[in-house]
């Protein structure tokens, strides 16, 4: 499959292990080190509706950056994003992004059913 990203972080077991799935299936993704290039509001908010879960959904909110900005599943949609596009570290990661579809890779093989 062409045009398949991968949000990554090489230090996220989950993300190295999705990494590996998708090359093992013959898929070179585009690798987006997210920490380093990370995605504005509007990639974010993209995303989120992609994966259908809102942005409650890919957001790490048991992380200590989360809960000490009293951020949960209840919080805004357009204050999760804002959070998300500040720290991305707040990103849930892997994220996958393929065909118009996205999908974490949580557990890894999620993702397959997005190719």
């Amino acid at each position: 499959m062409n045009d398949v990203t991968i949000w990554h972080n090489p230090r996220c077991s989950k993300s190295r292990q999705t990494l590996n799935l998708l090359e093992a299936r013959g898929i070179a993704p585009r690798i987006r080190l997210y920490l380093q290039d990370p995605p504005d509001a509007a990639e974010i908010a993209a995303v989120a509706a992609r994966l259908g879960t809102g942005a409650a959904g890919m957001m790490r909110l048991k992380e200590a950056r989360a809960k000490a900005l009293g951020l949960g599943r209840d919080t805004p949609e357009d204050r999760l994003i804002a959070a998300m596009a500040e720290d991305p570290a707040l990103i849930e990661r892997p994220v996958v992004l393929a065909g118009g579809h996205a999908a974490l890779g949580r557990p890894p093989e999620a993702v397959l059913a997005i190719l």
